[in-house]
């Protein structure tokens, strides 16, 4: 344990309240590592089930002999599909949660409906539409398969050249981790809900638990980043195909390759806060994750349409894949947080207008690429990053 100021902003804000000559200092673990009376108060077990269902709904996507009954109870958890019985016997699904935040959707329920609509018929269509033409081979207005150019990977696309696997997945990234992070289990509303703050400042705990509700919801917002890894307190990242794998792929990337350090520092440093009684400290955090978490779904769908301009004139295959990627980084734009703010980086309606010009006519068979440059300029003018930067 070491004890440090946080970071300059937060003591700047802290003095405000306190004496200048006595600024407020948090104790920080080295690690995401905090006890009470010898035991953890860590516990996320909901998430990390929702990421392990998640995987196993990826991998089925990809399955032709899956039918929409199993891909839908895989979703809803209802059936008993997932091959784990201790998944089948959870009480907890991914649609539930898909769209569901307290911030952005408990009001709101009309776009909701509208958004859990969207998976449901992307997975309805991957069976009825896709399977059926596994083996036959994908064209303008055709569904089937596209294989990358040199003997690559086999892509599966609809009839407009997506590929639903994809954007559900993709998707879910922000419709389901990145809105329960940003916009539920760290808002304020979830946070300081009921006695909460009264709680957590007396170390009232849940009953029969080793947490207040206050660390116990922050911990389910790390459980969403990090419930997959073996060792928390050493993450080694890329542990499923969500939200974890994508933090990975920027600590190769010079322009971001601060970032997983920044969202683990955050989280660990709130956590450290909300111990410490000192919610002003945990609030300036929670603006860094909503800005950093946000950040790598901008980052990646302007990568995505980025890269698949190389190959969009002669390797369809890899265009339309790297194209699948970028349509659901972009569907889950919705879900990002700007920093002191209740608004989302793009609304529904841009999304939805990115998502309309990405699939009219024949989608991704008739894009362009001055489209996809303009989509790109777009997504990244409302981030801290440049089209340069993402794409390369």
């Amino acid at each position: 344990m070491k004890k440090v100021i946080l970071a300059f902003a937060i003591v700047a804000s802290l003095m405000s309240c306190s004496s200048s000559d006595n600024p407020l200092i948090v104790e920080v673990p080295n690690t995401y590592s905090f006890s009470r009376n010898g035991s953890s108060t860590i516990a996320f077990p909901d998430q990390t089930t929702e990421i392990q269902m998640g995987d196993e709904l990826a991998a089925a996507l990809l399955n032709p002999l899956t039918t929409v009954s199993d891909l839908d109870g895989m979703f809803t958890n209802s059936g008993n599909k997932f091959s784990d019985a201790t998944l089948n016997a959870s009480s907890k699904s991914i649609r539930s949660k898909t769209a569901a935040s307290k911030d952005f959707f408990e009001m709101n329920s009309s776009d909701a409906i509208q958004i859990k609509a969207d998976f449901d018929t992307w997975i309805t269509a991957q069976a009825e539409e896709v399977f059926p033409n596994w083996n036959n081979n994908a064209a303008q207005g055709v569904a089937g398969q596209l294989q990358e150019a040199g003997g690559g990977p086999i892509r599966w696309v609809n009839a407009k050249g997506l590929e639903y696997d994809q954007a559900i997945v993709k998707g879910l990234i922000g419709a389901l981790m990145v809105d329960q992070i940003l916009n539920n289990y760290l808002s304020t509303s979830v946070l300081d809900a009921g006695n909460n703050i009264n709680d957590n400042t007396n170390d009232v705990l849940v009953p029969g638990e080793n947490y207040t509700n206050m660390e116990h919801a922050w911990d389910s917002a790390f459980g969403y980043v990090y419930g997959n890894e073996q060792d928390i307190t050493a993450p080694v990242l890329n542990v499923d195909q969500y939200l974890n794998k994508y933090v990975n792929r920027l600590k190769g990337d010079p322009d971001f390759a601060m970032i997983p350090d920044e969202i683990y520092e955050a989280f660990k440093l709130g956590r450290a806060a909300i111990v410490n009684k000192d919610y002003m400290a945990r609030d300036a955090q929670i603006q860094i994750l909503r800005e950093k978490i946000s950040e790598i779904i901008g980052i990646r769908a302007v990568y995505y349409l980025q890269v698949a301009k190389a190959t969009l004139a002669n390797d369809k295959g890899s265009a339309f894949h790297d194209l699948a990627e970028g349509f659901g980084f972009i569907y889950s734009l919705q879900f990002t947080r700007k920093p002191n703010s209740t608004e989302p980086y793009f609304t529904k309606s841009e999304v939805d207008g990115f998502i309309n010009t990405l699939m009219q006519g024949d989608g991704f068979w008739d894009i362009t690429t001055t489209t996809l440059d303009e989509m790109s300029e777009t997504i990244a003018a409302k981030f801290n990053f440049t089209v340069a930067q993402a794409g390369s």
